[in-house]
């Protein structure tokens, strides 16, 4: 299997989940910089131009983090990063789902509003400065609240590391790298997120 990859925190979460499952891919790098994802050859891979994108040994390409990484954890359940059981998976996507809407959304639409304004511009309409600000005080909002709701708790769901604190540690750690600080107030992620940080795949 190959794995296009690139800068960002979405082909990061697809290689953090490979690591912790201890599958190899082979990557092929794609420069997002100089817009080569935008090009003819690899829209004719994903027409959506847009990273990670994985290409199996028959030729299919499979895009979408969580549509690749629930690919892997059935090719390789163990050690299962979604769930062994249907509560589980269930308790895990629901956390996917929340950080999705809740906070990866809308960190990205204030982002490239924002701070990434002069990358983005070029390629892609964006909000105004002034919605993306309100959009990254919505993703504040948000993330307080989950900061509440996961007090006391080693991972996401408990116990359990899965592709929820994969999916959120690896935009605030993208975050983090941009110069952006977490919100001030939160008790339980700066802890969880330094946890995150000295696992050997989210240096993948």
């Amino acid at each position: 299997m190959k794995l296009y990859d690139s800068q960002g925190p979405n082909p990061q979460i697809v290689r953090t989940f490979a690591a912790e499952k201890g599958v190899a891919l082979d990557k092929v790098p794609v420069d997002i910089l100089g817009g080569e994802n935008r090009g003819q050859a690899f829209r004719a891979k994903n027409p959506m131009g847009q990273l990670p994108a994985l290409e199996l040994d028959d030729g299919t390409i499979l895009t979408e983090v969580v549509a690749i990484c629930e690919y892997l954890e059935e090719l390789h359940p163990h050690p299962a990063l979604i769930g062994a059981t249907a509560e589980e998976r269930a308790a895990t996507r629901m956390w996917q789902r929340r950080f999705d809407l809740g906070v990866l959304e809308p960190y990205m639409f204030g982002f490239r509003a924002t701070a990434g304004r002069a990358f983005f511009a070029p390629r892609m309409t964006l909000l105004s400065e002034s919605a993306g600000h309100e959009m990254l005080g919505q993703m504040a909002e948000k993330l307080k609240h989950f900061d509440r709701l996961l007090a006391g708790r080693q991972f996401v769901c408990g116990d359990r590391f899965t592709l929820a604190d994969i999916t959120l540690g690896c935009f605030l750690l993208f975050g983090k790298s941009m110069g952006a600080a977490l919100p001030p107030g939160l008790d339980w992620v700066p802890g969880w997120l330094d946890r995150l940080a000295t696992r050997p795949s989210f240096a993948a």
